[in-house]
């Protein structure tokens, strides 16, 4: 059996003048949890839909499962779990109909799947209530349960978390482990960079552009110039200024109450330290910390 579930070359889609995915080449590997990242507009969701054959390539070719994407899409559909952006329910439908509705459409009418599915998620509690009168964090779990409840070998979920508060969100990617440790590979897109960090390799989207792949340790390493810095420092503008005009600092920013910079490697805290309070600038904390998937980002992107 091999290890690769879906094969990406060189996929490119054009609407018009416009290049929404440009040459993107990667594999998912079975059994890892795939994050998918880049800000909204970067072509994480038309590579998804042409990895599902909802969407012909204008150049390149992908397979999943050995099938062809834009030719045997419907031997694609059939094995692979998709959660979409908007959560695909019927609102009018209780969430026990809407459960059973895409078990039909799957062939997985079987009340013993619908039943794993409702136990895997925690729907016991809602299964009599219509989807529109569900909370978002309740319709995101039932939008899952739709997907899986033909337990598909391959979940595509895309940006699932995407306005749901962070408890939501949190409880929601340890639904996606729980899926993984029973043998499920997901591809998950998000713009959310904290929430790369749960994933066993990244992709990095921007323009339509794969900028990397690797695992996040392995993209915090390669893709810096050297080192991350927290500065708590006042006045803080005055600081982020001098920052931006020292020669070894390659970026610096607001995050948060505090500052960011990144460094050479061969900064130290007292050179830091000497160039804020040389300027009349208190600094309480400057110590270096683990860089960011949105440190690396910044540093693919050039900015």
């Amino acid at each position: 059996m091999t290890d690769t579930v879906a094969e990406v070359r060189e996929l490119s889609k054009r609407f018009g003048d416009f290049t929404a995915v440009d040459a993107v080449s990667f594999d998912v590997r079975r059994g890892e949890v795939l994050g998918y990242v880049g800000p909204n507009g970067s072509g994480k969701t038309t590579t998804i839909r042409m990895l599902l054959g909802l969407l012909l390539p204008t150049g390149g070719r992908a397979t999943v499962f050995g099938f062809d994407t834009a030719r045997q899409a419907e031997e694609i559909r059939m094995r692979v779990g998709y959660m979409s952006q908007r959560f695909a329910l019927y609102d009018e439908l209780s969430a026990q109909e809407n459960l059973a509705f895409y078990a039909g459409v799957y062939g997985a009418g079987e009340q013993e799947r619908v039943d794993q599915a409702i136990r895997t998620v925690g729907l016991q509690a809602v299964m009599k209530v219509r989807a529109g009168d569900l909370p978002i964090g309740w319709r995101q779990r039932l939008a899952l349960a739709t997907a899986i409840v033909h337990r598909p070998a391959l979940l595509i979920l895309d940006e699932p978390t995407s306005g749901v508060d962070p408890v939501a969100r949190r409880a929601f990617w340890n639904l996606i482990y729980e899926l993984a440790d029973q043998g499920v590979t997901a591809l998950v897109t998000t713009h959310y960079m904290d929430e790369a960090e749960y994933c066993n390799r990244v992709g990095i989207m921007r323009r339509g552009r794969l900028l990397a792949m690797d695992t996040p340790s392995a993209l915090k390493r390669s893709a810096l110039p050297g080192l991350a810095w927290d500065v708590v420092a006042e006045p803080v503008l005055e600081a982020l200024d001098l920052l931006q005009a020292l020669p070894f600092v390659s970026r610096s920013g607001l995050t948060g109450d505090h500052l960011r910079a990144i460094t050479g490697s061969d900064v130290t805290e007292p050179m830091l330290s000497a160039a804020l309070s040389g300027a009349g600038i208190t600094a309480s904390r400057v110590e270096p910390v683990e860089p960011t998937l949105e440190d690396v980002f910044l540093a693919l992107a050039g900015e």
